[in-house]
């Protein structure tokens, strides 16, 4: 926050640095200090699992003229890294399943969510929300339908 010497201007979003500063704020976290904007293909530490997807007939809550689809991620236990709260402990696997209508703004959205799981950013290990428990498999930050009724609270 002093004067900028040796300006350096992000590509992206604009914004103007020192070129060591933003060289030094970069090899933390590739985005920008200012606006969060990445630089590079984000990546979590989501632990090894699969995503699965059908469709089903069945429509949802609001979405009577067409199907559902119905995606199933199914994580795996093991020890957590130096990435996760707790390195070396264990955490178990688990199930989840979400639901989407199965139109163009549904399939949209399975396609940035099957992007964003292959960047492991849908789940972490940590301490659940519902139960208190630590060391658990949890969603990140990016919310899903989990149950084919009800409206926003389900």
């Amino acid at each position: 926050m002093d004067i900028i010497s040796n300006k350096q201007v992000l590509p992206k979003c604009k914004h103007e640095f020192c070129g060591p500063c933003i060289n030094r704020a970069m090899s933390f976290k590739p985005e920008c200090p200012v606006c969060q904007t990445p630089y590079s293909i984000q990546r979590g530490n989501q632990p090894e699992g699969t995503m699965d997807v059908t469709v089903m007939r069945e429509s949802l809550p609001g979405y009577e003229s067409c199907g559902s689809i119905v995606i199933d991620y199914i994580m795996e236990g093991g020890v957590q890294t130096k990435e996760h709260p707790n390195p070396g402990k264990r955490y178990f696997g688990g199930h989840r399943t979400a639901y989407l209508p199965d139109n163009k703004e549904g399939r949209e959205v399975l396609r940035l969510l099957r992007r964003a799981f292959d960047q492991k950013m849908i789940f972490t290990v940590g301490e659940s929300r519902v139960s208190g428990a630590s060391g658990v498999i949890k969603w990140k930050d990016i919310h899903h339908k989990m149950s084919p009724f009800g409206g926003p609270e389900k």
